[in-house]
């Protein structure tokens, strides 16, 4: 969108929100680059030039604006829209891979050489790999060095920069003030705004979305399909525990008005950026709501439900091969019964973690774990026995690697040629642990009582029919037509 420039001049002049994160407003005079929506006075046209990212803006030599704070604004929607390398290459940056495996370890996943991927992000996004990793370690500095009370040196180390000088230098840079500077503004503004009190060894901050976000459907579904142990509903927050690279976490993620709130206890700090963003996919957090339903308003018999709750986003997973495993559990059944045999596994198989901020027990057992389960202990029939243990023994050999920078045909393809994997579990996996914004369940049984209600075709092939207008949103038509059914995935817990 970038290129677009009276597009770009236009949001920028209005001040529109929906565009932070598309692209970045660099101010020629003053070396700044800001979000479309800052709060400033727009810069005379002249002197704007558009940017994709900020790591492009960084790296032409602008700083970021204090007033509007440009590193937290949402992500792109486009990358989580796509499947493509640099879509795929972007997910991987924000879960750090370029930060643990270098560049040729970016490349090795997506199955390019180095040279490729770098070429190939540097036209899209004005910077390569190594740039876009810079700037997110120097937006986890900051974060690390407003929110908690870490030494420096500490800081720098969980960030992951290599040495407190680059460490000093990069946060000088980006945002022109020291460390130092960064942390006592912080300080004096928490007791201005009479900010809640920290609770030691937690890091509390604020995950920003593009309005509207109709949180109901979102958590409503995260909290009744909760595995007891794992995951929890409690005093407003939805809780889980979370596997992290370099150690484990537990997360309490609080839906407010304009942002949602996030509670991060983490045993290793190099673990906090990945956290973060394994969150905002799990949420939904960078989809472009405006975009999804005005596509499906333009399906007369979906615009009253759009219209009603606007902004529903798509439940996902923070971790693929889990919600895999979690999809055969919840074949056939009903959800109470899907989190029993889930809870079981995890008191088998699942490693402890300790909770004193709540009752939660265990991480949901890897699949190396769960390649020790005898099938004769499952209370399951006899043929999805097979299918789990089939399904855990790709996951567990790295035959079938998921994730969410998963191809996601390819990743489909595979699925299907398991035994005992049809339509409706294939397509449930692209959804939620893939990510596909049009992954589809004509087969689904609440989607298809839904359908007759509204007076659109409930057969399977029908309805694929109908919905190839609602492309390529309909994992969130999927959401709307959930919603018509009076089940608790679609309300907030009381």
């Amino acid at each position: 969108m970038h290129t677009d420039t009276e597009r770009c001049v236009r949001a920028v002049q209005s001040k529109d929100a929906r565009f932070d994160g598309w692209f970045f407003t660099a101010v020629l005079t003053t070396r700044i680059y800001c979000r479309p929506s800052c709060p400033a006075v727009p810069p005379k046209v002249a002197n704007m030039t558009f940017l994709p990212s900020a790591a492009a803006c960084q790296q032409a030599g602008f700083r970021a604006c204090k007033r509007c704070r440009p590193d937290t604004s949402p992500g792109s929607p486009e990358w989580n829209a796509r499947a493509d390398a640099v879509a795929r290459a972007m997910r991987l940056i924000r879960d750090g891979v370029v930060d643990r495996e270098g560049v040729p370890g970016l490349a090795a996943r997506l199955g390019y050489s180095a040279r490729q991927v770098e070429r190939q992000l540097n036209a899209e996004l004005g910077a390569g790999p190594l740039a876009l990793a810079r700037a997110q370690r120097a937006q986890t500095a900051r974060l690390l060095i407003e929110t908690s009370e870490l030494p420096m040196g500490d800081v720098a180390f969980a960030s992951g920069f290599s040495s407190i000088r680059t460490f000093n230098d990069t946060v000088r840079e980006v945002f022109a003030l020291s460390p130092s500077e960064l942390r006592v503004r912080a300080v004096k503004a928490s007791r201005n705004k009479n900010a809640p009190p920290r609770i030691p060894g937690t890091i509390s901050l604020r995950l920003p979305f593009r309005a509207p976000l109709n949180p109901d459907n979102l958590f409503g579904h995260l909290a009744a399909t909760a595995v007891p142990g794992v995951e929890e509903w409690r005093d407003g927050a939805y809780r889980r525990t979370l596997r992290l690279p370099y150690g484990t976490g537990v997360v309490a993620l609080t839906p407010q008005p304009d942002h949602i709130g996030c509670r991060l206890a983490l045993t290793d700090l190099r673990d906090l950026t990945i956290a973060i963003s394994r969150c905002r996919w799990m949420l939904d957090l960078d989809a472009d709501p405006e975009a999804v339903d005005d596509q499906l308003r333009c399906d007369p018999l979906l615009a009253p439900l759009v219209d009603k709750a606007p902004g529903r986003r798509v439940p996902r997973t923070v971790d693929a091969a889990e919600f895999a495993v979690r999809a055969v559990l919840g074949q056939q059944v009903s959800t109470a019964a899907a989190r029993t045999h889930a809870s079981r596994l995890v008191t088998a198989y699942g490693e402890r973690v300790e909770d004193p901020l709540g009752g939660l027990t265990h991480l949901f057992p890897s699949p190396q774990a769960l390649t020790e389960l005898d099938p004769d202990a499952l209370a399951l029939p006899r043929s999805r026995r097979a299918t789990l243990t089939t399904l855990v023994s790709a996951l567990a050999d790295g035959s079938l690697p998921l994730g969410f920078d998963s191809d996601w045909e390819g990743a489909r393809a595979q699925l299907s040629a398991l035994p005992g994997f049809g339509p409706w579990t294939t397509e449930v996996i692209a959804m939620r642990a893939l990510g596909d914004p049009d992954a589809f369940l004509p087969s689904d049984l609440g989607v298809r009582r839904a359908a007759q209600g509204l007076g659109l075709p409930s057969t399977p092939s029908a309805l694929t029919a109908r919905a190839a207008a609602w492309r390529p949103w309909r994992a969130y038509a999927v959401q709307y037509l959930w919603a018509t059914d009076a089940h608790p995935i679609n309300h907030l817990p009381v």
